[in-house]
């Protein structure tokens, strides 16, 4: 038995504790062979929603007292704050937390509202710009997320 440890035994115990890790891990390999664009468009679907659970996600009332709560606060914040990113950061936090919300960062509404915000706080060119690109950290796709709520507004 211990000659035949070589090669084939020793990756055969190597097959096994890999199988053995996925499935303490919840995965399995089946779930492994499936296309790209299966994992890619389950990854855009919970992105996409700001909840936490899809009971909430169901709910639009949510999704626009969200966005409403942090425009309001934007507007109230660039009116009487010195720029302050790491504090508007930090109310951020907790108004998504209030909304279940564990990862206000990635989500697009959270730009969008905050560019609702920055137009209802009437701030000149220089001014919006300013705080859109320092927020966004000058991702783009943040700042056309922003662009697009400042837009929407009338």
């Amino acid at each position: 038995m211990v000659r035949t440890m070589n090669g084939r035994l020793i990756g055969l115990a190597a097959v096994c504790f890999v199988s053995g890790m996925l499935a303490l891990s919840g995965c399995s390999l089946s779930y492994s062979s499936k296309s790209s664009s299966d994992s890619s468009t389950a990854s855009s679907k919970s992105a996409s929603s700001p909840f936490t659970s899809s009971s909430e996600s169901s709910s639009p009332d949510k999704t626009k007292q969200y966005q409403e709560d942090v425009a309001d606060y934007t507007t109230a914040y660039v009116r009487s704050s010195k720029g302050d990113y790491d504090a508007f950061q930090r109310g951020l936090g907790k108004i998504a937390a209030r909304h279940g919300i564990s990862n206000w960062e990635v989500q697009p509404i959270t730009y969008y509202a905050v560019g609702v915000g920055l137009k209802k706080a009437n701030l000149s060119d220089v001014q919006y710009e300013t705080f859109k690109r320092n927020f966004a950290a000058s991702d783009f796709s943040k700042m056309q997320d922003i662009q697009e709520g400042y837009e929407a507004t009338q």
